[in-house]
């Protein structure tokens, strides 16, 4: 299986940086208190809203699956340092604007972990952890 080429980066001056993701162009860069000249995302900032849209459409083709109206939700994303302190860790926390019971909640929450970016991060070791609420 050979590799599937998902994104190309030039450097445009600094550290400033133009990807290309198909017909789709965004600028990442540091802050300007770490020599960037803050003109996009750092990418670090680019992974964690990688993890919460993948996490959000995830979610939400399954919800549409089971025919849940889950309306607009949020997912806000964290990252610290692993319990152990050997890696990253990632805390995604769902919002659903919707109220579900205690089993949907359990199974949004499972789904969450399923999305494509967070298994790519597990699989090299970094803890995710998702947590969901919905509106009472």
């Amino acid at each position: 299986m050979s590799a599937q080429r998902l994104a190309s980066l030039t450097r445009r001056e600094g550290l400033t940086n133009e990807i290309v993701c198909r017909q789709h162009r965004l600028v990442a860069d540091e802050p300007t208190d770490a020599g960037g000249a803050d003109l996009g995302p750092k990418p670090t900032e680019l992974l964690a809203a990688a993890l919460a849209s993948c996490t959000a459409i995830t979610i939400e083709l399954y919800a549409e699956r089971k025919g849940w109206d889950i309306g607009r939700l949020t997912a806000d994303v964290s990252v610290g340092e692993a319990s152990d302190g050997s890696s990253p860790r990632f805390e995604v926390a769902i919002e659903i604007p919707t109220a579900l019971d205690a089993d949907q909640l359990d199974r949004i929450e499972t789904i969450a972990g399923k999305c494509p970016v967070a298994r790519l991060l597990k699989a090299d070791g970094t803890e995710v952890a998702d947590s969901v609420t919905a509106a009472a």
